[in-house]
């Protein structure tokens, strides 16, 4: 067996392959390793338990369904930028069935603290780049927003419709699209 792995994003890469193939109970330290084709201590020379390693994975999962970085910055459109947020929520559980119920089981103890601090993270940078998206709608009606409904408290509202989605596995958006349209437009 090879003791020495090119990078950590090569063992992420095969962490995230073997998800897509095999679920979730196919990852752990042994397996990785048996698939990288090195020792398990070259797994533990980048991640310091199983917990750290399905951390990185499901953040390169997120990722992968939304590619936040190369796409969101390109919608003029608020009501785009929702309907490609829910199409890929769409595409992301045909890719990894029960990823989006299921992810959150794997993070017990501390790794649960550094799960949600990630997830806060991430969350916090969609509902930014939706904000920013929304700012830049110039569709969106002069009498929309108030002292009351501010953009921001939109934005918030919007991405809690997406999260109860994501918990139900309810990615019909017609409704959100919709609600969206007679709000702002």
């Amino acid at each position: 067996m090879n003791t020495i792995i090119t990078s950590r994003e090569a063992i992420l890469d095969k962490s995230w392959q073997l998800v897509t193939e095999k679920g979730w109970s196919a990852v752990s330290i042994r397996t990785v390793a048996a698939a990288c084709g090195v020792s398990v201590g070259s797994i533990y020379n980048y991640f310091a338990s199983k917990s750290d390693l399905i951390t990185a994975t499901v953040e390169r999962i997120w990722c992968d369904i939304f590619h936040f970085s190369e796409r969101l910055t390109e919608f003029d459109c608020f009501l785009d930028c929702i309907q490609w947020i829910f199409d890929s929520i769409k595409k992301g559980s045909e890719k990894y069935p029960g990823f989006f119920a299921s992810h959150s089981m794997h993070f017990l103890g501390d790794a649960k603290a550094e799960g949600q601090r990630l997830m806060a993270q991430s969350w916090e940078h969609i509902q930014t780049e939706l904000y920013a998206i929304l700012e830049k709608d110039k569709s969106v009606r002069p009498d929309a927003f108030d002292d009351v409904l501010t953009p921001q408290k939109f934005v918030d509202i919007v991405f809690s419709l997406i999260i109860s989605a994501l918990i139900r596995q309810n990615y019909d958006d017609s409704g959100v699209l919709e609600l969206i349209r007679r709000v702002i437009y």
